[in-house]
């Protein structure tokens, strides 16, 4: 496969094991740096239709190298896809997959976008939360992130966001530490918005939450 080539192409191998030893997730890794990894997927977007990219995409992923699957990841990146079903689809069937932050994280980035595009989507993610993969049941937080960012939201997005918030309580029990980061990470964005919310959220939920967790949750406004 041409594309897996190039990316060997640009390996380096002690970069490699540096990425193993991080990430953990026993997989192969080339050690291809992210602006390296972009250069490639611009150059392979531009010379594909949506339905070459959704079949590069597929590709690139069942290999089961990091950098590839971080690539076919970013090839599904873009906010105005028309239609997008398909697009969608690929991602959610890739939820279940998930190992690890960074594939998982680079992912939602993609699936952001088509939950912002269609929030009817939001009951297919609502589903992760009850996944016996930890991973997929952070990816429904990861997903709805830009609800959490959202600095003039319309009243359907408040009540995205609020529906998000619920995802987030349902959490807040779940003592993996990833799981508690995430819902940290949710509402340290919403602290910068709605700052109230975010202490109702605590007053309610937070003792349900790791210290950790609640302490980060407010670490952009302990000040305030």
């Amino acid at each position: 496969m041409d594309e897996l080539d190039a990316l060997r192409a640009l390996a380096d191998p002690q970069r490699a094991d540096q990425m193993l030893a991080y990430h953990k997730t026993p997989r192969i890794y080339l050690g291809v740096p992210t602006p390296q990894i972009d250069g490639l997927v611009a150059h392979w977007r531009a010379m594909r239709d949506l339905d070459g990219r959704l079949g590069l995409a597929a590709d690139l992923w069942a290999s089961d190298i990091h950098e590839a699957r971080i690539a076919a990841a970013k090839l599904l990146v873009q906010a105005r896809i028309r239609p997008d079903e398909a697009v969608w689809t690929r991602i959610a069937g890739w939820v279940v997959d998930f190992d690890g932050w960074a594939i998982a994280d680079q992912t939602m980035i993609a699936g952001q976008k088509r939950l912002v595009a269609d929030p009817g989507r939001l009951d297919q993610a609502e589903a992760w939360l009850d996944h016996p993969n930890m991973w997929a049941r952070r990816a429904a937080l990861v997903g709805t992130l830009p609800w959490a960012k959202m600095n003039n939201p319309k009243p359907d997005d408040l009540a995205h966001r609020e529906r998000a918030l619920n995802w987030a309580a349902r959490l807040a029990d779940d003592r993996d530490w990833f799981i508690q980061k995430a819902i940290a990470w949710w509402l340290r964005d919403l602290s910068k918005r709605d700052l109230p919310r975010v202490r109702a959220f605590l007053d309610n939920h937070g003792a349900r939450m790791k210290p950790f967790a609640r302490k980060e949750a407010l670490r952009l406004v302990q000040d305030r």
